[in-house]
């Protein structure tokens, strides 16, 4: 059976979650017996309305009828016509949906653009243009279910980064792209709050590291890593303390199934999506207000309790044994040989 994998090709994207998510796929899929699976990339430009019309046609227009099946996982890509496809959606456009009303400026033709799109991708999903809609999580199922009417069955995907394993427990480790939406002002701002020796540790780079490291400056305590390799990321969760992860409305969040790899707990809010549904509070970790102060106190207390971290960490590892690649393959290979 030949697959193509479609993936999403954005202009000046580095390598990050959503391209370790197309490798790990691919990679799944071909360690099936009589699977041949080749990720198809398709450019997509989300840069104004107009590009993004065009992606939208680039992927209807797209023949890949030399292959069995096809795979999609995000806009525009799931607007392919072939009939054998199925969505394994990390999500869709989100300044269309949950973030419209902070990132848009609300007025009528940035609603008839948010209509036009939340149409196009109802009747993309449904089917029969889309045999089967799996989603990577529970946030991105109710949301999908919410504004598109789409229901879909929830299929987490799998740690891709190999060799993660437990170290000293030493410091706060924040690691991802720094961009609003991830909230690392938050974290610092507890930072601020802690009367703790405990340093705080950031990876990644984004379109808001000069505000943050701005809202840092003063604290010797936290310091910016800036983009770091594979080895250095493993090298980092082994070595932290706790890793701090409060994004909003989060639709998985690597960073969640990482740090229990690693053995490490995970501090994450109560509005941060799918993260707050894989923490098990005062189990694996905390979940708490989205607050510098509520941020701060947990911070403190595994600073405090280091065998605590030691044992939510163990308790983490153990939440997320059966979160593995081989059940997604399996999964959509069932779903496109229906």
């Amino acid at each position: 059976m030949k697959i193509a994998v479609l993936a999403g090709v954005v202009p000046g994207e580095t390598l990050g979650g959503a391209e370790r998510f197309y490798q790990a796929l691919v990679k799944s899929l071909n360690a099936v017996p009589g699977v041949t699976a080749e990720r198809v990339e398709l450019f997509c430009d989300e840069r104004s309305f107009e590009t993004i019309q065009e992606g939208y046609l680039r992927a209807y227009d797209l023949d890949l009828s030399g292959y069995d099946a096809v795979i999609s996982s995000k806009a525009p890509g799931f607007a392919i016509r072939h009939p054998n496809h199925v969505c394994y959606l990390l999500h869709t456009m989100r300044v269309f949906y949950d973030m419209f009303d902070a990132e848009a400026d609300g007025g009528p033709a940035a609603q008839e653009r948010r209509a036009f799109i939340q149409q196009l991708d109802t009747a993309a999903l449904q089917f029969p243009r889309t045999r089967a809609v799996f989603v990577i999580g529970h946030e991105v199922r109710r949301r999908l279910l919410e504004h598109n009417g789409v229901d879909s069955e929830v299929l987490r995907l799998g740690i891709s980064m190999e060799g993660l394993h437990e170290g000293p427990y030493e410091y706060a480790f924040l690691p991802g792209r720094l961009h609003r939406w991830k909230r690392v002002d938050l974290v610092i701002r507890a930072m601020r709050l802690v009367r703790r020796p405990l340093k705080l540790l950031i990876s990644g780079s984004g379109e808001d590291e000069d505000g943050l490291r701005a809202l840092a400056a003063g604290d010797d305590r936290i310091r910016f890593l800036g983009a770091v390799s594979d080895r250095e990321l493993v090298d980092l969760y082994a070595n932290a303390l706790v890793v701090p992860f409060v994004p909003i409305r989060e639709d998985y969040g690597y960073v969640a199934i990482e740090a229990p790899a690693a053995r490490k707990p995970v501090i994450t809010c109560r509005d941060s999506g799918e993260p707050a549904r894989l923490v098990r509070d005062g189990v694996t970790g905390f979940v708490c207000e989205p607050t510098p102060e509520a941020i701060a106190e947990k911070l403190e207390y595994f600073h405090d309790h280091r065998d605590a971290a030691r044992a939510m960490g163990e308790a983490g590892a153990w939440s997320i044994r059966g979160i593995r690649w081989e059940h997604v393959a399996a999964s959509l290979l069932e779903a496109a040989c229906a």
